[in-house]
């Protein structure tokens, strides 16, 4: 199950013209087409932190996942329990069913009646409760290969982590397994006995020759450091620190910082085995801005390894850094993808994709200068002024960045997917979904679905793994409600291309 989406062979009838020569076929167009849209749970818990809700977060990797034809997703209850809940993919189509209508309802434990034809979806309460109303307390899932488990990873903003796994082979041969919580082993606060310190932003990803790997930041926001560590065997073992927080940098009003941390954009394994790493830093000290109000993130980055996150270079393929050894820092050469002062209110942790050519695409948003060029109130301000950016490598290794033409209007992020053409679709807040074609050079942005009656709060989860094996896009959103009353959350489906 990797990140990058699987290249897919287009077989396309030829049509003779008249002296007898084949035409060119004509590149795929994005499409979407609605699929459903599934309850998972009337009451999920509901509280807004940060901006953001902590059953919907773009730093999730992954809320929603695909393996071995079943699809797993996870979220706190009303009662603030975490639950897992799994369905089959086969037989998976169906047409719309309004967010609403909805005859069944999610109750943990309970199996959901299906919707359309798909296969219920089953719920597991594990044995641990969310302890703080923090968004960034998620829970992230991961499947090891090697062994078939699932590895839940949750509850945690510098804090230590709250982790479980299943038993061998409830990943890899679903059908043969009961979906129960005594599936599961008990909760502990350390990875699987690998003690990791108090951390935050927990992500898997797995390698192409299936080794499960964890992500992480020890530290904190303005001072902290990105980590790995990989799961080999049934034990996990640290890998290291791979970014630095130390190093000078100096803003634009002369102030220097520091200390900083690095924001991932996401880390995605393309076909080749490459580890993309797009990334925005973060500077402890916010006398760098020209106002308090901003945000001290600044540029977009960018560093790749050929050797599962062992070694670091940049897109010139020069060394940079080593984990456990010389990490990446503000100092490393050559990292700067997309140039950009800290007075914009740039956002930390959106989106990456790698496209079939292995090339890295990364959106970011922030306050464009034609509208200031000193952000003073980055929540107002993003929502009324931000806009989204489309920054992606060539195969000629040069960046463009183009701004999307359709601004998010919210202060939330984007997340990006392609399809097998390579055309690209940006999921913005509340569900709405832009699509460009790969046959323009993704220039030809056009809003290709929105929904206001999804009422989904801002940030949506998406299932890449199920866009690379079978096309359809699973959206993972939560409606919008009030204090902290708690509200449904849904899995709407698209046919992709």
């Amino acid at each position: 199950m990797r990140r990058a989406l699987l290249a897919t062979v287009l077989v396309v009838a030829a049509v003779l013209t008249p002296a007898g020569a084949a035409a060119a076929p004509k590149p795929a167009a994005p499409a979407v087409t609605p699929l459903s849209d599934t309850l998972l749970d009337p009451s999920a818990l509901y509280f807004v932190s940060y901006d953001g809700l902590v059953n919907n977060d773009s730093f999730q990797q992954d809320g929603i996942v695909t393996y071995a034809g079943y699809q797993y997703a996870t979220w706190y209850t009303g009662s603030r329990n975490a639950v897992i809940a799994r369905r089959a993919l086969h037989g998976a189509t169906g047409t719309v069913r309004e967010p609403g209508t909805a005859t069944s309802a999610a109750q943990p434990g309970r199996r959901v009646r299906p919707e359309h034809g798909r296969t219920a979806w089953e719920t597991v309460v594990l044995p641990h409760k969310l302890t703080v109303d923090d968004s960034h307390n998620v829970i992230s899932l991961g499947i090891s290969p090697q062994d078939g488990r699932l590895h839940v990873a949750m509850d945690t903003h510098n804090s230590r982590i709250h982790y479980t796994r299943s038993v061998a082979g409830l990943a890899s041969r679903p059908a043969a397994h009961r979906w129960t919580a005594d599936q599961f082993g008990e909760v502990r606060r350390t990875l699987g006995g690998a003690e990791l310190g108090n951390m935050t932003y927990p992500r898997f990803v797995i390698t192409p020759e299936g080794r499960l790997q964890f992500s992480y930041r020890t530290g904190g926001s303005g001072n902290g450091v990105n980590e790995l560590a990989e799961y080999d065997d049934g034990t996990w073992r640290k890998l290291g620190a791979w970014s630095s927080a130390t190093g000078a940098y100096t803003g634009p009003n002369g102030v220097v910082s520091h200390t900083r941390n690095m924001y991932l954009h996401g880390l995605t394994y393309d076909d080749s085995g490459r580890l993309h790493a797009s990334f925005t830093w973060r500077e402890g000290n916010w006398d760098v801005l020209c106002h308090p109000g901003g945000l001290t993130n600044h540029d977009t980055g960018y560093v790749y390894s050929d050797d599962r996150g062992r070694t670091w270079r940049n897109g010139a393929g020069q060394v940079v850094g080593s984990t456990g050894g010389d990490p990446v820092g503000i100092d490393s050469p050559g990292l700067v993808a997309d140039p950009l002062d800290p007075n914009h209110g740039l956002m930390n942790q959106e989106s990456q994709a790698v496209d079939s050519a292995g090339n890295p695409h990364v959106v970011i948003s922030y306050v464009p200068g034609r509208f200031t060029q000193c952000v003073s109130d980055y929540s107002a301000q993003r929502a009324q002024f931000g806009r989204t950016f489309h920054v992606f490598r060539g195969d000629d290794g040069g960046w463009t960045k183009r701004e999307v033409p359709i601004p998010p209007n919210h202060t939330q992020r984007t997340k990006i997917v392609f399809d097998s053409a390579d055309n690209a679709y940006l999921i913005m807040p509340r569900g709405r979904i832009v699509a460009a074609s790969k046959a323009s050079g993704w220039t030809d942005w056009t809003l290709v679905f929105d929904r206001p009656s999804m009422k989904a709060f801002g940030e949506v989860n998406v299932d890449t793994s199920r866009v690379a094996t079978d096309g359809v896009l699973s959206v993972q959103y939560q409606q919008a409600s009030s204090g902290t009353t708690p509200s449904p959350i849904r899995v709407a489906d698209f046919k992709l291309g």
